[in-house]
């Protein structure tokens, strides 16, 4: 077993405890719990993977104004009123063409998570390090 899939498993299993322990006295909600598998399941991704994704229509753009956890677990919840903001925003949208033809030019890499049937993505700003990348999820 390696370590990063004993440290998803501990995670894992960390979290299901959690959940199961949950009482109004330690403030851990069902929502607390998502958002912290969804963050587990984050990771960056290039564009080159992403590509079969477009093909299938199955790609959400996140832009910078917003943070892919909140987009994520809105759809997770199925937040209709929510996810309808940001569509009206242009915070989120499907991936045009002109959007993929760019980002193939200029292999981009971006955060990534899945939400079934979605998968939803926000391009790394130049320069993004560690500390700063942290901050989307």
């Amino acid at each position: 077993m390696s370590l990063s899939t004993l440290y998803h498993y501990l995670f894992t299993h960390i979290l299901h405890t959690y959940s199961v322990m949950t009482t109004d006295d330690n403030n851990i909600s069902n929502t607390d719990v998502l958002r912290a598998n969804i963050n587990n399941e984050t990771s960056q991704i290039s564009w080159s993977e992403l590509q079969r994704f477009f093909a299938g229509g199955w790609l959400i753009y996140v832009s910078e104004k917003s943070n892919l956890l909140d987009v994520a677990v809105a759809f997770s919840l199925d937040d209709k009123e929510q996810v309808s903001k940001w569509l009206t925003l242009g915070n989120i949208a499907k991936v045009t063409d002109e959007q993929a033809k760019q980002w193939h030019d200029e292999n981009t890499s971006f955060w990534s998570t899945v939400v079934k049937p979605w998968v939803l993505i926000q391009p790394l700003s130049e320069g993004n390090n560690k500390a700063e990348s942290d901050k989307i999820h």
